[in-house]
């Protein structure tokens, strides 16, 4: 960023008054860029004081002695607060610890505090939030939280603590940061769609909704005419549903003049989307030489040319960063319109955090449907997408129950829907594994035990979990056929169906490991139908079935603290074997990846469109995530050691004394396997993300990789990262390699050693 780029202007915003911005030169963009843009209220409705402020700041932009947190209280003697504020304020803030921000107001009770700690874990639409609201006592039709939907719903973490007493909430929210970076990519996303000649609907469509489908712009700033159906409300079922409008408070729903008002401002982003894309096309076609209205074979070429350059261009563009500060400044305004509880902000002025209590369970739940509905008549007020945890206690009992239960019910996001079992479970998910009691797996009974379900047993089993597996089969009252006549004939069926896939699972897992699942698996499985609808509304015969199955349920949960017997056997290891174990991790990491990148082939995989990849590149390289959708590269590496680990580790050289039976066995072995999961986590993050984040930041938008031919350098340069992170040991040991290997002998001899085991070499070496 040259340094005659740090000029900072005043403008007019949605904040009362005056504004200031300017690109911040201490502070990186989304993309890892030095210089992000930020914009300020300077609390001044006088053009003179403003303009004497944005002076100041330009002095402070120009005058690189300033560019230190330390030196704030000198600035604070010499310049005004706003313009203070603005320069310094979380230039050392970090990343927002938001599990600590709930944890600071509510504490998440543990086993130490008698509870039970579950997780929910299922794919889109298998029915866990519907589950979660049965287990709570809540009603589907007047409570309606959480809330529910075929497609992806639940995208915040929500913790449920089942407590006596007043009803208390805690919500923390995506940071200013990331709330801009996803604004940007909508913005992004719409003006390809622009540059592809799309329809206005779908240009909307693209704004509106993030290609993620987690963050939803149409939840905040309203929805746009051909999303005003209705089709995204809480229950969508082929099955008659009662009429949810006539239960929602009158004054809840946006008045058709506020919703005209809505659609009028996101014509007015849609317009200068429009014209941002005509303006960039116009330059990026004069600097690369190009006619797009050139035909012939060199017409797709150059289209490609095009869109592999387009967003580097446009978000080079000073008019796409007032329009997506303009857009950041309308969502923060929504949070003017939270009239109850506490909200707290950060010393930017963005909400971290909103706490409220009440002894009123109907008010309550009016409250907190603003941070996590999903209703489309109020598009335009919610904040949903803006909250990244909810954390709720109280007594939210269900009715089949006589009594307390101290359970702590934790849903998030679904898994999603994948083509292929080896797909790895997103570190968001597994990184909650060790910490909770039960993993409670829901899956379609009607289509039990596909892909995405068989990825979680494996990453259970891997890790050395098993014992805390539970699963959840929903739908099965709609298991239909001729064979199907009784109850008992429906379990049989979907229990045939899960001893399948877990031998399907013997060769990744090993034998011992998928024998241990299967013992006892029949009393872990619970079948549920009807989950959507409250107990009283199913037939009689149903209603008892489905009582009796949530009480074992809860039972199942509440054992769940129990520990099982420690191991006094511990096992033995030639540490020989980690290298070999390590080699296979990495040859079925790394063939994939080339698959993926479109520099090699291997079975099963096929190259990734170019702009999937860049999206990849992008959240890494702006410290956003670690993954993209399905492309998940610190999942995987992490799932293929612990996978061949997990396998090394089943064949232990001796015992420090026999096992009294295979459940000593298999527990000795576990303790090992939870120790090493967490290790190799982390050294997954530290090896291919922190340790590279320059060489992330350079693949994105360095020099060098735009033009033709950028798309495969950009693949080559991520691939150089995967190998440099995570190199093949192989006979001609490069030095890279063999200090990958001893980093990772070192983890598991550690981990091996520290709950009781031993390591040497076999009297055969």
């Amino acid at each position: 960023m040259l340094k005659d780029s740090y000029i900072a202007s005043k403008a007019r915003s949605n904040r009362p008054g005056w504004s200031i911005s300017f690109r911040h030169p201490l502070r990186n963009d989304p993309r890892g860029r030095q210089g992000l843009k930020v914009r300020r209220g300077l609390a001044t409705t006088d053009e003179t004081e403003a303009d004497r402020m944005v002076v100041q700041m330009n002095t402070i932009l120009s005058d690189q002695t300033w560019w230190n947190a330390a030196k704030r209280s000198e600035a604070a003697l010499q310049f005004a607060a706003p313009v203070v504020d603005a320069f310094y304020d979380e230039i050392q803030a970090g990343y927002p610890d938001s599990d600590s921000l709930r944890e600071s107001h509510i504490h998440l009770p543990s086993k130490d505090d008698g509870y039970s700690q579950v997780l929910f874990v299922g794919t889109t639409g298998a029915g866990k939030t519907s589950l979660l609201r049965q287990l709570i006592g809540s009603d589907p039709d007047e409570d309606r939280f959480p809330s529910t939907a075929p497609a992806k719903t639940t995208i915040a973490d929500i913790e449920v603590i089942q407590a006596e007493g007043n009803f208390a909430a805690a919500v923390t929210f995506f940071s200013e940061f990331q709330t801009q970076a996803n604004i940007e990519e909508c913005v992004i996303d719409a003006a390809l769609a622009a540059l592809e000649n799309a329809s206005r609907d779908r240009i909307a469509n693209r704004f509106l909704s993030h290609r993620d489908q987690k963050f939803r712009l149409s939840y905040i700033l309203g929805s746009w005419p051909e999303n005003n159906s209705g089709t995204e409300q809480d229950e969508m079922s082929f099955e008659e549903q009662p009429d949810t409008v006539t239960m929602m408070d009158d004054e809840s729903a946006l008045t058709d003049a506020q919703r005209a008002a809505n659609r009028d401002i996101i014509a007015g982003y849609l317009d200068r989307i429009a014209d941002l894309t005509k303006s960039v096309v116009a330059k990026l076609t004069d600097d690369l030489g190009v006619d797009l209205k050139i035909a012939g074979p060199d017409t797709e070429t150059v289209q490609q040319l095009i869109e592999e350059n387009f967003d580097a261009y446009l978000t080079q563009d000073e008019g796409f960063h007032e329009l997506v500060q303009d857009i950041l400044e309308n969502v923060r305004s929504r949070f003017d319109r939270i009239e109850t509880g506490e909200l707290r902000r950060r010393q930017s002025g963005w909400p971290d955090l909103w706490l409220f209590s009440s002894a009123d369970r109907e008010e309550f739940i009016r409250q907190i449907r603003w941070f996590s509905s999903n209703y489309w008549p109020q598009f335009g007020r919610l904040l949903t997408p803006l909250v990244d945890g909810i954390r709720v206690r109280g007594p939210l009992f269900p009715d089949f129950l006589d009594g307390q239960q101290n359970l702590v019910l934790i849903d998030g996001q679904g898994l999603g829907h994948t083509p292929d079992s080896s797909s790895s479970v997103t570190t968001h998910v597994t990184r909650r594994f060790k910490d909770v009691d039960v993993i409670l797996l829901v899956d379609n009974a009607q289509q039990p035990m596909q892909a995405a379900p068989l990825s979680v047993l494996r990453a259970i089993a891997s890790s050395g979990h098993h014992r805390k597996l539970a699963v959840a089969f929903t739908h099965f009252d709609q298991i239909k056929g001729q064979n199907f006549q009784k109850f008992s004939d429906k379990r049989a069926h979907v229990m045939a169906s899960v001893l399948n896939a877990l031998a399907s699972l013997r060769n990744v897992l090993g034998i011992s490991v998928v024998n241990a699942i299967e013992h006892g698996i029949d009393s872990r499985c619970f079948m549920l139908g009807g989950v959507d609808r409250q107990i009283t509304k199913l037939p009689a015969r149903a209603a008892e079935y489905m009582r009796n199955q949530l009480l074992e349920l809860v039972s199942f949960f509440q054992k769940a603290i129990l520990p099982p017997p420690p191991a006094k056997a511990h096992p033995v290891y030639d540490p020989t074997g980690i290298g070999f174990a390590v080699q296979d991790a990495v040859t079925k990491f790394q063939g994939p990846w080339l698959a993926r990148l479109g520099i090699g082939t291997y079975e099963g995989f096929r190259k990734e469109h170019w702009t999937r990849i860049k999206a990849l590149n992008r959240r890494i390289a702006g410290e956003l995530d670690d993954e993209y959708d399905t492309l998940r590269p610190i999942a995987d590496l992490a799932t293929q050691l612990r996978e061949s680990i997990s396998r090394f580790l089943n064949g232990p050289i001796d015992w420090t004394r026999e096992p009294a039976d295979e459940e000593e066995r298999q527990v000795a072995i576990d303790c090992v396997r939870q120790v090493i999961e967490v290790q190799l986590r982390d050294l997954a993050v530290r090896r291919m993300v922190e340790e590279h984040l320059s060489d992330w930041r350079t693949a994105y938008d360095g020099p060098s990789f735009s033009g033709p031919g950028s798309t495969l350098r950009r693949a080559s340069a991520i691939y150089g990262i995967y190998d440099a992170a995570a190199p093949i040991p192989d006979a001609v040991m490069t030095t890279a390699s063999a200090v990958f290997l001893a980093e990772l002998r070192r983890v598991v001899t550690a981990a091996i050693e520290a709950t009781g085991g031993k390591v040497r070499l076999s009297e055969a070496d």
